[in-house]
């Protein structure tokens, strides 16, 4: 009797977990994003890296910028990747950039917080942020401690 293949599992959605903690995070907003057919294929095996990566406005436009795709080569014996570090354009509508915009001029920073794979398209969702100081990552870190023992302790009770 034949056994099934079973499909390797895609990641469902890849994280940035840096943005929640160098970010008092604000509202998310789920964009489209401009990719070629190999960044596609990239982000759906889960070869993207979205730390340090950051989305600004040019031009009513919003762009992803510095995100890592590994990008694999053409080369079927090789079995290599390149990695693309490019601007890659965002999709959202007009009332939304402008929205964007206006609280970006206040100070606030756009984050981009996970890239989702999980359906047909591929989106982003981004969040305005205001930058942590370090006595508040300090804090973070402190409260993520306690939070983590209490758990602990109630575990043991």
């Amino acid at each position: 009797m034949a056994t099934k293949k079973k499909k390797p599992t895609q990641p469902r959605a890849i994280v940035n977990r840096r943005a929640s903690f160098d970010y008092a995070l604000d509202e998310e907003l789920i964009t489209g994003i401009v990719l070629t057919g190999r960044e596609a294929r990239a982000a759906r095996d889960g070869h993207v890296q979205l730390k340090g990566s950051f989305v600004t406005i040019r031009n009513n436009e919003l762009w992803l910028n510095n995100s890592s795709f590994s990008l694999a080569l053409n080369s079927k014996t090789d079995g290599g990747r390149s990695v693309d570090t490019s601007v890659r354009k965002l999709l959202a509508s007009r009332k939304q950039i402008d929205e964007l915009a206006d609280r970006k001029q206040s100070g606030m920073s756009i984050v981009p917080l996970k890239l989702l794979t999980q359906g047909r398209h591929i989106k982003l969702v981004i969040a305005l942020g205001k930058g942590k100081k370090n006595y508040d990552k300090r804090n973070t870190i402190k409260l993520r401690d306690q939070e983590r023992e209490n758990k602990r302790l109630i575990k043991h009770l």
